[in-house]
């Protein structure tokens, strides 16, 4: 048994020999019992799937002590232990002389239990025992002719037997307990001479009063426990640590307050109350008292805590007579009473601290369980109140709902279905819940057409005509009521931000609000648990609450709405002009209108910190393009793509790119600048060029090509040609792409171009090594380097290191090709070319597998791998795993041909360019 403070959840299981200590059994009768005993209990646990050295025991004399561990089902130690406790029972009796006969009393309960050096605490192993030594309990075996009576206590029975598939809960019997400082309600049963079947009996209250020992009314205010409860013990768990301290003992003076993650109406805080305080209502003896705060309710004002107050009160059975006037008064009676009794306080669905405080106890003893869609932050910073954040479902608990409301043989005829209605559904607890009534109530519809309503209309689907507890939108509107009107305006305006979540920044352009206002509204809805604050300042909404959120937007006047998105665009758009200046300065942007006196651009320090905000926002900027495109803002839709070209390349974003300029090119044809268009066309050419689909990318820089030429503009004529020469090299032509790249050469120097020039020269060189034309090929790239370090443009500077390393290794040079490889990867790597990177990498193997340096190779190798991975470059990827599975005592084959079984050489190209 592994000792430690922690308490854990585990089911109690008590067995006490009748008239242990009679006269007539002598100490060698009471030896033989007790080894009986023994033998009688392992018997039927091993029965019940319980092995007898799993479990924790204890010798208590004349009864044994069992805690069974976590990881074993509760329900057979009902259904199939009492049965064959009486069975092995009946075997000793029949075996062992009269002395040695016996009949047993067994309790079963379950709670926390902890264990520390000295053995086990717990308030549950207490009330196992008390419930053992009632003298109802006594006399029900008294009384019976069986060998067996057994015990369970009000929660084992309410959460285990009622809800047994075998035993018959109606022929159970409750029975009071007041044994110390327990009053309780047991149930027994008599497993070889049960009670006839009496339905009746489960009409009764769960929690009928206990004895009344002169402390008062013990009150058992709790609603029912949730009957489909799925998963949470992560929170469960949480709510243990808070509330629990590790000697197990009630928590003194705690109060855990629930608040919803991302939005709190539906998220299930009243569940998880509800369950939590069912499961440990053996902790408090003295009752349980519950009220609903209606704090947010959809036809009535919060509860006034003075008339909360008044119906605790009467729980505790003051006479109305004896009731003081004063409302002060009465709230101090109400804490004298509860004084010194442990008891738990719920308080569901609070509005404010404000009604939380007046009903706070004054004593130690007792545990407060609040749940409220805001943040109380008074009671955390005054009562030291502890604060769970209640977040969606997990991906497993949220199919585990849908196929214990649907039931599992329907889940599992449509696992698709139940995914998508997942996804849909956002994990939200209400969500799910709702469409499994949809789909429970109409069993003979596919949950497939669910899935196809919910994904067409949306929260339509989730609301409720009459029960506006039944709907999404009904319930989250509830949380709007106590915002002001500039909240609830930057709630709705908020949902329709472009990205997943927004920064603060971004939010005081979206609403229009002062830096400093918009950081306390975005509190304020992060407090109304209608917003999230993420890591690095962000916040997000869940996607059921921002969808409502959008719904709202659509009743805004349209130069509200339409203001919002231009100002929030064009921050984004200004920010990202001024990001892609410092991450190549020696780019040739399209000059941007002043931003408005509405807009300030977020300041950026250096190319570090562009690439960071590029990064970060890349989601957002991508977003803010189809908005503008979308508001017919397609200059600014067009600009956003010039503006992310380079980074998507630096980082290896292929597919971004392209998407990028298929939005620009609808934006272009709208513009009257024919430049424009021929800048798209080359521009999507050559995305798609490096995602290796040639036929669209040589078409697009074909069209740009025609346009360049009709126009007489020799600059794009140029451009376009470059874009053309790494075309075909990506379609393994190196005489097209050398012929292409001479064209732009030529074109360049009579532009008198010198940065293009140089990066043209170096693109003359590597086809030219391509074509194993060295001499032709050292010369343009040295000439390259030498233009490009004295125009200090570092990003050409590592593609020409990277052809010459090339080049020494082909001509037998390994150590220097090493050497200008290690340089150009130190220049992308400053300069956050990841996408270069990989193919320095892949490069640096070559020359390292040449001189027998295997490992380094490997290493290497191994990095690019990775790198062109993540980069989704799955072609490059599988190149580099075949060069990596080949490593071994000889060479690999260089970078440019591969050895084929039939003999013929294929080549393989790396975009360097």
């Amino acid at each position: 048994m592994v000792v430690s403070g922690q308490a854990v959840h585990r089911t109690i299981v008590v067995v006490d020999v009748e008239g242990f200590g009679a006269p007539s059994r002598t100490l060698p009768h009471q030896v033989a019992t007790r080894a009986g005993l023994y033998r009688v209990v392992a018997a039927a646990l091993l029965a019940a799937g319980v092995p007898w050295e799993d479990c924790y025991h204890e010798d208590r004399g004349d009864s044994v002590f069992v805690l069974v561990p976590p990881d074993y089902a509760k329900a057979p130690l009902a259904e199939v232990l009492p049965g064959a406790l009486v069975r092995a029972l009946r075997s000793h009796n029949d075996t062992s002389p009269a002395p040695q006969r016996t009949r047993l009393r067994v309790v079963i309960h379950a709670g926390e239990v902890a264990f520390d050096g000295h053995g086990v605490t717990s308030t549950a192993v207490t009330t196992a025992f008390r419930l053992l030594d009632a003298p109802t309990v006594k006399q029900a075996l008294a009384d019976s002719p069986g060998l067996i009576v057994l015990i369970v206590s009000r929660w084992f029975f309410d959460e285990v037997v009622r809800h047994s598939a075998t035993l018959d809960p109606a022929t159970f019997r409750p029975v009071p307990v007041a044994v110390k400082e327990v009053r309780d309600t047991a149930w027994v049963a008599l497993p070889d001479h049960p009670h006839p079947t009496d339905p009746a009996v489960l009409d009764q209250s769960a929690n009928p009063p206990a004895p009344d020992d002169g402390r008062g009314t013990r009150p058992r205010q709790l609603p029912g426990a949730p009957a489909q409860f799925i998963g949470r013990e992560e929170y469960l768990a949480d709510l243990d640590r808070a509330l629990t301290p590790v000697d197990g003992t009630p928590a003194t003076g705690t109060a855990a307050v629930i608040s919803a993650l991302g939005g709190a109406g539906g998220i299930g805080k009243t569940w998880l109350a509800l369950k939590w305080a069912h499961r440990h209502a053996d902790r408090f003896p003295d009752g349980q008292l519950f009220a609903d705060l209606r704090g947010f309710s959809p036809d009535s004002r919060p509860l006034d805590p003075a008339v909360a107050v008044r119906g605790f009160l009467d729980a505790l059975g003051v006479d109305p007579g004896r009731l003081p006037a004063d409302p002060d008064a009465r709230t101090a009676l109400y804490r004298s009473l509860i004084a010194g009794r442990r008891m738990l306080i719920v308080l569901d669905n609070a509005a404010t601290a404000d009604q939380v405080v007046p009903l706070l106890p004054g004593t130690p003893t007792c545990t407060v369980l609040v749940t409220s869609r805001t943040t109380p932050a008074s009671l955390i910073d005054r009562h030291g109140a502890r604060h769970l954040r209640l977040d969606v479902l997990s991906a497993e608990e949220a199919h585990a709902l849908l196929a214990e409301r649907l039931g599992q043989r329907r889940a599992d005829a449509e696992p698709d279905a139940v995914d998508e209605l997942v996804d849909l559904c956002g994990r939200y607890p209400l969500a799910l819940a709702i469409i499994a009534r949809h789909a429970v109530t109409r069993p003979a519809v596919p949950l497939a057409e669910f899935a196809a309503e919910l994904r067409e209309l949306g929260l339509e689907v989730l609301d409720h005509d009459t029960d506006p507890a039944a709907g999404v939108p009904s319930v989250l509107s509830w949380s709007l009521r106590h915002l002001t009107s500039e909240q609830r305006l930057a709630f709705t305006l908020l949902g329709t931000a472009p990205g997943p979540d927004i920064t603060p920044l971004a939010a005081t352009h979206l609403i229009g609000m002062s830096a400093a206002r918009t950081r306390q509204t975005l509190r304020a809805l992060e407090n109304a648990s209608l917003l999230d604050r993420r890591a690095r300042g962000r916040y997000a909404m869940h996607d059921l609450i921002r969808t409502y959120a959008t719904t709202l937007a659509q009743d805004l006047p349209e130069p509200v709405r339409r203001a919002a998105l231009d100002r929030v665009v064009d921050f984004y758009l200004h920010t990202a002009d001024a990001a892609a200046r410092l991450v190549d300065p020696h780019t040739a942007l399209t000059p941007l209108e002043p931003p408005t006196s509405e807009v300030s651009p977020q300041p950026l320090s250096d190319q570090h910190a562009a690439l960071a905000w590029l990064d970060a926002e890349h989601p957002h900027l991508l977003a803010a393009q189809h908005t503008a495109a979308a508001q017919g803002r397609h200059h600014t839709a067009w600009c956003l793509a010039w503006c992310l070209t380079d980074f998507h390349r630096r980082r290896g974003h292929l597919h971004d790119d392209v998407a990028a300029w298929r939005v620009a090119v609808t934006s272009a044809g709208h513009l009257p600048d024919p430049g424009t268009l021929i800048r798209t066309h080359r521009h999507l050419g050559a995305a798609q060029a490096r995602l290796d689909r040639h036929d669209e990318a040589i078409g697009h820089l074909r069209q740009a090509l025609a346009l360049a030429e009709e126009h007489g503009d020799s600059t794009q004529q140029a451009h376009t040609h470059h874009e053309l020469a790494q075309a075909w090299e990506q379609r393994g032509n190196d005489r097209a792409a050398l012929h292409h790249s001479r064209r732009a050469l030529d074109l360049y120097r009579v532009e008198g171009n010198p940065v293009w020039e140089a990066s043209t020269l170096n693109m003359v060189g590597w086809f030219a090594a391509r074509l194993d034309d060295y001499d032709t090929a050292r010369e343009h790239c040295q000439a390259s380097l030498a233009l490009h370090r004295s125009h200090n443009n570092p990003d050409g500077e590592a593609d020409t290191l990277d052809s010459l390393g090339y080049i020494d290794h082909r001509t037998g040079n390994h150590r220097q090709a090493i050497d200008h490889y290690h340089q150009a990867l130190a220049l992308d790597r400053a300069l956050g070319h990841t996408y270069q990177a990989a193919n320095t990498l892949d490069s640096l193997g070559h020359p390292h597998s040449a001189l027998g340096e295997h490992e380094r190779a490997r290493a290497v190798w191994r990095e690019a791998l990775e790198l062109y991975r993540e980069q989704g470059r799955h072609t490059d990827a599988q190149r580099v795993q075949q060069q990596l599975d080949g490593l071994g005592g000889t060479a690999v084959p260089g970078p440019d041909v591969t050895t084929d079984p039939s003999g013929a050489a294929a080549q393989v190209v790396n975009d360097h360019h």
